[in-house]
């Protein structure tokens, strides 16, 4: 990728700018922009190679890339009698290492660790996620050819292209985080980007319970349900926390354990020794090469893994899970979208006939209820917290219908004077089918531990 690429500009492109001084009553804003497309012309003209090849090798953080434009920042200043207080001219380096090295105006909101998800509303429109609320922010792109050199920059490596033939992609930027695009005539707003953010540091279970998505009673029960090798599905809307969950679950996997994750962008971030990551691979421009996760689950099971993690099921690969859940593969996770552990099992249902195998409802239903032994369900609250509002087991069939009970739940009281969701988890009384699994696996429990009382016993 050519410098002028890298700055948004076309080869041959003349840029004309105006530089404020004295007398001009141009907006701080418009002032800022001239300069910097100034700088960036003196750039494009004059950049030696050995001072290209450190622009695109640098990272994000690279003191050589600013020591650079910051030479160049200046040589405009000397042939320009005004002066640039030294606060915005870092701002001014700063912003303009990001346009060449990172993602733009949102470079600093990718790096900022309260920013959980980044949402473009086509170039003068810039939402954010904090502490599970939405925000908007200052943050903006110049036009929509501004933000698509940005979104180029973003697929470009990953040998991905999006136009008007193909209008829409998912992604993965270099730091794991998850990335969909969508342009028009799709998006009548201009281009949309969302980039879910990759977590650096991997949320434990005590995170969890902090954030007040389990307690810990729920925390240890579910610790022996991996430890058991009890067949997990965690179930929630987008945005949820079904992933940031599953990771928790898998790090309770043991470390002798050989483990196989499969998922359409790699998200999950095993501790483990002994982990296989595979990533599913869309269709090239000729529409061919596709992977799918159903590829994926298949070649799983000549992998010889002990727990096999499915990142989402969407379609026909939930038979595949399902039948290796049910042949030997005891202790597999994945996740699926739903709203309540019921439409879970109706979901799963709907999935395998999107198999293309015509299996009666009642042989679909009977490999649901003997592969799936918990739904964790997962909900994202209306003040933005997210909590496991269902613990619940799948237990058999009774005619046509597969019966569940819930372990444990969340019981809402109400919202407080900062509308913040007030109430408190609970179990319900009920013992799970499953408890000889935790004792053979030599999970203990505390005694009266699903009725709130006191001391230790064996399962």
């Amino acid at each position: 990728m050519s410098i002028l690429t890298r700055l948004g500009c076309k080869d041959g492109e003349n840029v004309q700018v105006r530089i404020f001084s004295a007398g001009k009553t141009e907006s701080s804003a418009d002032s800022l922009m001239q300069l910097k497309l100034k700088i960036h012309q003196h750039i494009v003209e004059e950049i030696s190679p050995e001072e290209q090849a450190i622009l695109s090798q640098a990272g994000h953080d690279s003191q050589q890339a600013e020591d650079i434009i910051d030479r160049y920042f200046q040589s405009v200043l000397e042939d320009n009698p005004f002066e640039v207080p030294m606060g915005v001219r870092r701002r001014i380096i700063l912003d303009m290492r990001d346009e060449m090295l990172g993602l733009g105006p949102i470079e600093p909101l990718r790096k900022d660790d309260s920013v959980t998800e980044i949402m473009i509303n086509g170039p003068q429109q810039v939402f954010v996620e904090r502490l599970g609320k939405l925000q908007l922010t200052n943050v903006h792109f110049h036009d929509d050819t501004h933000l698509m050199n940005i979104i180029d920059r973003i697929l470009t490596p990953l040998g991905r292209r999006i136009d008007e033939a193909s209008p829409l992609v998912d992604a993965r930027l270099d730091d794991g985080s998850r990335v969909n695009v969508i342009i028009p005539p799709l998006s009548l707003v201009g281009p949309c980007v969302t980039i879910r953010k990759f977590s650096k540091t991997p949320f434990s279970v005590e995170n969890l319970i902090s954030f007040g998505t389990i307690d810990e009673k729920m925390a240890m029960f579910l610790r022996g349900c991996v430890k058991a090798r009890i067949n997990i599905l965690v179930s929630g809307g987008t945005g949820s926390g079904k992933t940031t969950t599953l990771n928790v679950l898998s790090s309770f996997i043991p470390n002798d354990e050989r483990i196989v994750t499969i998922e359409d962008a790699a998200e999950l971030r095993l501790q483990q020794q002994h982990v296989v990551t595979l990533e599913g691979r869309p269709a090239n421009i000729e529409g061919k090469g596709q992977i799918t996760i159903r590829d994926l689950v298949r070649n799983a099971l000549r992998m010889r893994p002990d727990r096999i993690v499915v990142g989402e099921v969407r379609s026909g690969e939930a038979l595949d899970m399902l039948q290796a859940m049910n042949t030997g593969h005891d202790g597999s996770l994945t996740t699926a979208h739903a709203n309540s552990p019921r439409d879970a099992l109706s979901r799963l249902e709907t999935m395998v006939l999107m198999s293309g195998l015509e299996l009666p409802v009642r042989a679909i239903r009977e490999q649901v209820a003997s592969a799936i032994d918990i739904i964790i369900q997962q909900s994202r609250m209306k003040d933005g917290s997210r909590k496991v509002t269902h613990i619940t087991e799948v237990q058999h069939m009774e005619g046509d219908t597969i019966t569940t009970q819930d372990i444990f739940r969340f019981e809402q009281t109400g919202l407080d004077s900062d509308g913040k969701i007030q109430g408190f988890f609970s179990p319900t009384g009920l013992l799970p089918g499953f408890l000889d699994k935790f004792r053979l696996s030599g999970v203990t429990l505390p005694e009266g531990f699903f009725t709130q009382t006191g001391t230790e016993m064996d399962y």
